[in-house]
């Protein structure tokens, strides 16, 4: 399975307009295939939705999408108030689960690391290690790699019931010692990965996501 992120920046102010012209257009849109979730940023980089769509594979992404355009149903009329773009296809990692439609959030913290060429695999095996510990406090909703779009990249996405909750939820998992990833590391003795970027931002879904 794949997952096509994409991110708009919108004009200041918008957003709520784009995202009901999204919710309308999807009501059409769906019958080729599900959307798995769509956000718009409440802390970080503010005028910003992404959406994320789930495909068997490139050649299932290709073919979809082609017909949704010639049928006229995709992409809906949002374009005066897109400023940017950029679209990653992700690959999930073994420990990741499928997003399936229901109730995780309503706030998502999406954490990108960006990191130093050829760590993935020492990323992997550290994550696979160390999530089980984390687990015990909350689920994940996702952690993808980039497989196409900007390099070198991994994703993972939190869901929480209120701000306070992240706050608590982070504080005990970072009590045991088993996390975050890298406190595995220190444990076996051996290095981190290498990053060389971090971000996060706090994501609430649509009205119309799947995904809540």
């Amino acid at each position: 399975m794949i997952y096509e992120m994409r991110a708009y920046d919108l004009k200041p102010g918008s957003v709520p307009e784009a995202e009901k012209r999204f919710g309308e257009a999807y009501e059409k849109r769906k019958a080729y295939s599900p959307l798995a979730a769509f956000w718009h940023t409440e802390i970080g980089p503010l005028n910003q939705i992404i959406h994320v769509w789930p495909y068997k594979d490139l050649e299932e992404r290709a073919r979809i999408r082609a017909a949704a355009v010639k049928d006229g149903v995709w992409p809906p009329k949002a374009s005066e108030f897109i400023v940017g773009q950029q679209v990653d296809i992700m690959i999930p990692f073994d420990v990741s689960p499928e997003i399936k439609p229901g109730k995780m959030g309503p706030y998502f913290e999406m954490r990108t690391y960006t990191f130093a060429g050829g760590e993935l695999p020492k990323i992997k095996s550290l994550w696979a290690k160390a999530l089980p510990a984390r687990l015990q406090f909350g689920p994940i909703c996702a952690v993808w790699s980039t497989e196409i779009g900007s390099v070198n990249k991994f994703c993972h996405i939190w869901p929480y019931p209120t701000l306070a909750a992240r706050d608590e939820i982070r504080k005990k998992a970072q009590a045991t010692g088993a996390w975050p990833p890298s406190a595995v590391a220190r444990k076996e003795g051996i290095p981190s990965y290498a990053l060389i970027k971090q971000e996060n931002k706090i994501v609430m879904p649509s009205a119309f996501s799947p995904l809540q």
